[in-house]
């Protein structure tokens, strides 16, 4: 049994980490000095933060109001519950790409149902501490993933500018790419003149204006454009529509317990996606900023605290922004006041200035985020997986290929499966087995030519043991055998099995076998599986060469001395 003090230092210890992942004082220690530049810096991501709101509300098959809904409420939780100091949250393109077909066959009122399920997955996933998870992911497979979701945000824009008005879910493919294609060959040419016109005035905003100055939000200078040219000259531009002047109340999503399972499966690919982008985008703010480290679990339960609010106010799962929060870091932002100021500014106008909002035509929120998906991929970047080696490239091509094909979340799963199985291929390569003679290691005995030495170096792993074990047994003529196992690495179950059976087969043939330079850190291995008892005498086990050729030359003198 433990004991009481135990007992008290195990509790005391999981006090800490559950303080650890809620909310404190210190997280404003430096707002006293900080104060006007993060209250600059909110206000300056707010106007940022409208556009990309607007349209991945829209561009995710929902309303611009639950976009705006989810940067406000998210916003302000995942600010004052996650684990960054810097880190933006609110509606990203990643998952407008993710909700798209759940709302084209599940339909727009179950997503608020599956954010909600999906913000208790993740908080969840905080609480049992996952948050380091995320660094399993190789770079290429961010990239390949980042690349894909490029891709999708760039054709799910394409409705806007094709068609004066959205596409009905079930009409097309729930597949972006082959959706893209349909709505092309339906196009309404009367309006592609207008809304092409729309986006083209729009990108060029967002390309010169930060130019001209790098304070300059070039996204609402293009909307403000487009929405007075709209109103001045007749067009068929189709607009966002009325947005409420105030935030709905919250409730409860009504879940019937049979609706659970098919939920789910949804639920569970935005939670996965939510953390992964969360962490991502924190980890990346991390190294931008001297603000202080994040906490990768804290962060969980804050975006995983956010997404459940969003749901309550009818909005839709929110991650953390990486475009958002570097646009905040550059502006001065240093607490999580930032955060907060942001989601004010946004509320602000949903309060003041809904009517001229509502104005605003979906082309023009086509163009900032056909600008916004082309920002998202570094050619640079790209070159530089490509140039690196075919393991890495191979993971980047098909994780983007599946990205765009499939699904985000499998994407990624196949895109590590790829990467792995290369790693493991590259690794077992490094396992290396060397058969050296004895009269390299001094003076020459008679004998000595049937004694061999088989040298293992780096890991010996379930990859690996299939190939050293065919290498070793190809040895022959030979009276004694010592396993040099000093320069052993990395050994595991698999491993220790081949070295077992290598020892065994040795032995059945006649020939002695005597291990030296066994790790500390692999006897008790080597015990279990039965490698050092599958020796004739545990007197064959060595802590030095010289000691064992020794011991192995006079087994050779008594097999020559027999009749």
């Amino acid at each position: 049994m433990s004991s009481p003090t135990t007992t008290s230092a195990a509790l005391i210890g999981a006090l800490r980490r559950v303080r650890a992942l809620l909310p404190g004082v210190s997280d404003y220690g430096e707002t006293r000095r900080s104060w006007p530049k993060d209250l600059l810096a909110g206000v300056t991501v707010g106007i940022v933060a409208l556009p990309l709101a607007l349209g991945f509300g829209v561009s995710s098959g929902l309303t611009a109001e639950q976009g705006l809904i989810t940067a406000i409420v998210a916003g302000v939780l995942a600010a004052i519950f996650g684990g960054s100091h810097v880190q933006i949250s609110g509606p990203t393109g990643a998952m407008a790409v993710v909700l798209v077909p759940i709302v084209a066959t599940q339909g727009a009122e179950a997503v608020v149902a599956v954010t909600l399920i999906a913000g208790i997955i993740v908080v969840a996933a905080g609480l049992l501490r996952l948050g380091r998870a995320v660094s399993f992911i190789p770079w290429p497979v961010i990239e390949g993933f980042t690349l894909g979701i490029a891709a999708i945000i760039f054709l799910q824009q394409v409705p806007f500018v094709t068609t004066p008005s959205d596409s009905k879910p079930g009409e097309h493919s729930t597949n972006a790419l082959v959706a893209a294609g349909q709505l092309i060959g339906e196009a309404d040419w009367s309006y592609l003149p207008y809304s092409l016109a729309a986006v083209a005035i729009v990108a060029v905003c967002m390309i010169f204006a930060p130019k001209i100055h790098s304070s300059i939000p070039g996204s609402l200078v293009g909307i403000v454009i487009v929405t007075v040219l709209a109103a001045l000259v007749p067009n068929p531009l189709a607009s966002i529509g009325e947005i409420p002047r105030s935030l709905p109340l919250p409730s409860v999503p009504a879940i019937g317990l049979g609706a659970i399972g098919g939920l789910l499966p949804a639920a569970g690919t935005i939670a996965a996606l939510a953390a992964i982008e969360s962490l991502l985008s924190a980890r990346v703010a991390s190294s931008m900023s001297d603000a202080g480290a994040y906490h990768p679990d804290r962060e969980l339960v804050g975006q995983g605290i956010a997404s459940i609010g969003s749901s309550l106010f009818g909005g839709m799962p929110a991650t953390g922004a990486i475009a958002r929060t570097s646009v905040n870091i550059r502006a001065g932002g240093r607490t999580r006041l930032a955060s907060i100021v942001h989601a004010l500014v946004l509320l602000g106008i949903v309060l003041a200035a809904a009517a001229p909002v509502s104005q605003i035509p979906l082309a023009a929120l086509g163009g900032v985020l056909f600008v916004t998906a082309v920002r998202m991929v570094h050619l640079n970047t790209v070159r530089a997986i490509i140039r690196s080696t075919r393991s890495d490239a191979a993971g980047f091509v098909v994780t983007a290929l599946i990205t765009i094909s499939f699904d985000l979340i499998i994407a990624v799963g196949i895109g590590m499966v790829v990467a792995a199985a290369f790693a493991l291929r590259n690794l077992s390569r490094a396992t290396g087995v060397t058969i050296e003679e004895v009269s390299a290691e001094g003076s020459a005995h008679p004998g000595d030519d049937s004694i061999s030495i088989v040298r293992f170096d780096g890991p010996l792993f379930f990859a690996s043991s299939d190939r050293v074990f065919d290498e070793v047994m190809e040895l022959d003529g030979i009276v004694v055998v010592i396993l040099r196992m000093s320069q052993l690495e990395l050994v595991d179950a698999s491993g220790a099995r081949i070295l077992a059976e290598v020892v065994r087969t040795f032995e059945r043939r006649g020939i002695t076998v005597l291990i030296k330079g066994v790790k500390d850190s692999h006897v008790e291995l080597f015990r279990h599986v039965g490698v050092l008892g599958a020796l004739r005498d545990k007197r064959h086990l060595f802590d030095d060469l010289p000691s064992a050729i020794e011991h192995a030359r006079s087994h050779v003198e008594r097999a020559s001395a027999r009749p």
